[in-house]
């Protein structure tokens, strides 16, 4: 939910400087980032929509369209990571002040505006039941967050994460500034990595696993999703292998190109991911039993997310080699969907209950309902992105500005 847009000027004085603006963001972009948020917020999207909803071309896509938070993850670590260690090493510290400024005029002004909504106006709300607007609030939802026990605005555990992961790494970076490098990096994310492991295994053992022996099949899945999927501690991945390849191709590029070259990293990152899905969906002669669902559930939770970061971020890394290639055949539409990603994932989930409302569940069945789901979706997050989040990123680059002339 990593989406940077920049500004040269605090406002527009003409629709000709809109123009110029608006064309010199676009040459700014980095295509293969774009391409892997769009692909992100569209999996998304497509998770959260009902089975029935779902046209059946994209049936087995839905079934691993969870994977668009992952790619989330490893976009935020990469770019979060880059821009602390060219700040370090240019600097020699972070400037704590105007990073989490910055992070803070992108975030909290979109995300408030969608929670007051919510909190005000219950038939906004994509579901019955809803957390705490507390929880929400301060960011802490994603811990003990119990689908049984309310799924509104559930799509906010990931922002919670990525949250904690702004607030934590500005500050290791400074604690370590002197000797941050790859090598540095590699072993606080390994170390990470196997805690990470270790922790989900455990809970699996502990918890699942007794609901799962029980035959207690849904309060398992409850129990997966509030004590593995949607907590920082066990879902932080994504966001370190991100940081890995930040400090990798800062720190050693020369490395990225001799060992991780685009025709290498990108079949291989690919393989990873698919290998990483299989963990999640082999079925095998236990396949229906208990015992298959806490064999299926330690292989995927535990060794799953980790193979999938690191396949994300190496695909990655091939489309940064590859920008040249892809700016000459771009994907249509990817600015417009990496740009509107962050209104996309808050909004989703309420516009598709409206639709519900508003159209009747029988016309969203299908191709023509989906396409009205698209429709309704970008109509919305647009409003929202004009309105809000575009106003306050030109008002970021004002305070900013006045901040480095004082």
């Amino acid at each position: 939910m990593n989406t940077i847009a920049s500004s040269d000027s605090a406002h527009f004085r003409s629709a000709e400087c809109l123009s110029s603006q608006i064309t010199e963001e676009v040459q700014s972009r980095t295509v293969g980032p774009d391409v892997l948020r769009s692909l992100a917020i569209l999996l998304v999207m497509l998770v959260h929509l009902p089975v029935e909803a779902t046209p059946s071309l994209l049936l087995g896509v839905r079934t691993y369209a969870w994977l668009g938070v992952d790619i989330f993850f490893v976009l935020s670590g990469f770019l979060i990571g880059t821009q602390l260690f060219k700040e370090v090493s240019r600097t020699g510290g972070v400037d704590l002040r105007s990073f989490y400024l910055r992070r803070a005029f992108r975030i909290f002004p979109a995300f408030f505006v969608v929670l007051g909504l919510y909190a005000i106006y219950p038939v906004l709300r994509d579901a019955p039941t809803m957390q705490s607007v507390w929880s929400f609030a301060t960011f802490t939802v994603n811990f003990d967050f119990d689908p049984r026990v309310g799924r509104a605005f559930s799509q906010a555990w990931s922002l919670c994460v990525e949250e904690h992961f702004y607030l934590v790494l500005p500050l290791l970076v400074l604690l370590l500034h002197r000797r941050i490098g790859l090598g540095s990096t590699l072993l606080i994310a390994g170390l990470m990595m196997i805690a990470g492991m270790t922790l989900r295994y455990a809970i699996w053992e502990s918890k699942v696993g007794v609901l799962v022996d029980a035959g207690k099949l849904r309060d398992a899945f409850a129990v997966y999703l509030r004590d593995v999927y949607y907590p920082t501690y066990s879902r932080l991945d994504g966001l370190t292998f991100g940081v890995i390849l930040a400090a990798a191709r800062f720190f050693r590029p020369e490395l990225c190109k001799r060992y991780a070259p685009p025709h290498v990293a990108l079949p291989v990152g690919a393989a990873l991911v698919v290998a990483a899905l299989l963990l999640f969906s082999i079925r095998g002669p236990l396949a229906g039993s208990n015992l298959f669902l806490v064999f299926q559930a330690q292989l995927g939770a535990v060794a799953g997310f980790p193979l999938i970061s690191i396949g994300i971020a190496l695909i990655l890394g091939a489309m940064l080699d590859l920008e040249q290639i892809l700016r000459r055949w771009p994907i249509p539409g990817a600015v417009m969907v990496a740009t509107l990603s962050y209104s996309l994932y808050l909004t989703h989930k309420s516009v598709f209950h409206l639709d519900k409302l508003i159209f009747g569940e029988e016309s969203l069945r299908g191709g023509s309902g989906f396409l009205i789901y698209l429709a309704t979706s970008f109509a919305v997050a647009t409003v929202l992105w004009f309105c809000v989040e575009r106003t306050f990123l030109l008002l970021r680059n004002r305070v900013l500005a006045r901040s480095e002339r004082g």
